[in-house]
């Protein structure tokens, strides 16, 4: 790999230059239950620098991480840092149990547009960004000419819907995969929609909830629609289990990330397509990250921090992207010559990032999936119309803000 601008990558390995260190432990959890090789080897790298320093990275599923994050924190025993959902930044944030972390304004150059959007509040920036995704529709060629229609991308809702529709009517599958289980990729894949007909949740400079709005009670309208044509009680999905029905040939398309490829069976015949646009927008995709934070009060708060900035930063950051499958996180074109989302199907997922929205940072993160999550399996299940819906969510998220 051609060296990445060296003030970038030198300045962050060999960084924080601090006395010699007694026999110390840093504490990591990383949400997702297992260590990622590239994380690794930063993390080996580390431990050679300080020698007599250990990082007990320990790997926790992403049901329980996050609850466990942030009760070690409150009890006054913080982990040194922790790789989550930066949806949960705003409210570790602004209870006091995180610092802001520094990142040069090099670095913030290089990030894709709108990743620092993800991680910031009051002006600060709360974590640093270490796993990126976008969208695209993924769609069963196979299942499509199987009900009479050319299998080309959709450019509109109703041209997407009339294919699902096709499907479900002339096929054994079901048109379309469509999520609404109690879990954060439903409220995900509902902004995918909302995102690609000019909605949003709420205004990033002041807060104020915009979800109430004649965009937001089109695309739930045009969920409830998708739910006729999805497979039997979509209340009992959610994304990942989306995509074991469409290697199956249970439903003709779905909405997944750039890893969906590497899933699916390779015995399906496929083409991967932007998020079909709106009546009232274009087409966009939620843009969402992980990110790691750095808990105040830990016995290492400095270690902590150096380690969070060596694993997000350079060559680390690229190896982690590229070997995960993620959408980039930076524009790593400007570093160096060769970079691996050159070919048609990478760039389905970095096109749209300019037009895409953030996950939105509620202090109350989880008031913000159930407002949303509330509408969504509100309308699956036909218990009111989809402006009321709509209302009812926004004072949920008005309460949680």
């Amino acid at each position: 790999m051609k060296n990445i601008q060296k003030a970038l990558f030198l300045a962050v390995m060999g960084a924080s230059l601090m006395a010699p260190v007694q026999a110390e432990e840093v504490h990591m959890i990383m949400c997702g239950g297992e260590i990622r090789e590239a994380d690794q080897v930063v993390i080996s790298a580390f431990e050679a620098k300080y020698s007599g320093v250990t990082v007990n990275a320990e790997a926790v599923p992403w049901g329980t991480c996050q609850d466990k994050s942030m009760t070690l924190a409150a009890a006054g025993d913080p982990v040194g840092l922790a790789y989550m959902g930066s949806r949960t930044l705003k409210q570790l944030a602004r209870s006091g149990l995180i610092v802001p972390v520094n990142i040069s304004d090099e670095q913030q150059g290089m990030y894709q547009p709108g990743i620092l959007n993800t991680v910031s509040d009051g002006g600060k920036t709360w974590g640093f960004p270490h796993a990126f995704s976008t969208k695209a529709l993924f769609i069963n060629c196979g299942l499509v000419e199987e009900a009479g229609m050319a299998c080309v991308a959709p450019k509109t809702w109703t041209g997407m819907y009339n294919m699902a529709k096709a499907i479900n009517d002339n096929t054994s599958a079901a048109g379309v995969g469509v999520t609404g289980k109690d879990f954060d990729n439903t409220m995900h894949q509902f902004l995918n929609y909302l995102y690609s007909n000019g909605g949003s949740v709420n205004d990033a400079a002041t807060g104020e909830i915009t979800f109430n709005s004649p965009e937001t009670i089109e695309t739930l309208e045009f969920y409830g629609k998708l739910a006729g044509v999805a497979q039997e009680g979509p209340m009992g999905y959610e994304r990942s289990q989306l995509t074991q029905l469409y290697n199956d040939g249970q439903i003709g398309m779905y909405i997944n990330g750039p890893w969906g490829a590497g899933q699916h069976n390779d015995n399906i015949s496929e083409i991967v397509v932007p998020i079909p646009a709106g009546p009232s927008g274009e087409s966009g995709t939620l843009l969402i990250t992980d990110s790691i934070a750095v808990f105040k009060g830990s016995a290492n708060e400095d270690l902590a921090m150096e380690l969070a900035s060596m694993l997000s930063s350079g060559e680390a950051q690229y190896d982690l992207d590229k070997s995960w499958g993620l959408t980039p996180i930076m524009q790593y074109e400007k570093m160096m010559d060769d970079v691996y989302y050159t070919t048609d199907y990478w760039q389905t997922f970095v096109a749209p990032i300019g037009s895409g929205g953030p996950e939105p940072m509620f202090e109350d993160f989880k008031a913000l999936q159930a407002g949303i999550n509330g509408a969504i399996q509100g309308i699956i299940l036909g218990e009111g119309s989809a402006a009321d819906l709509v209302a009812e969510a926004a004072e949920i998220l008005a309460e949680g803000n």
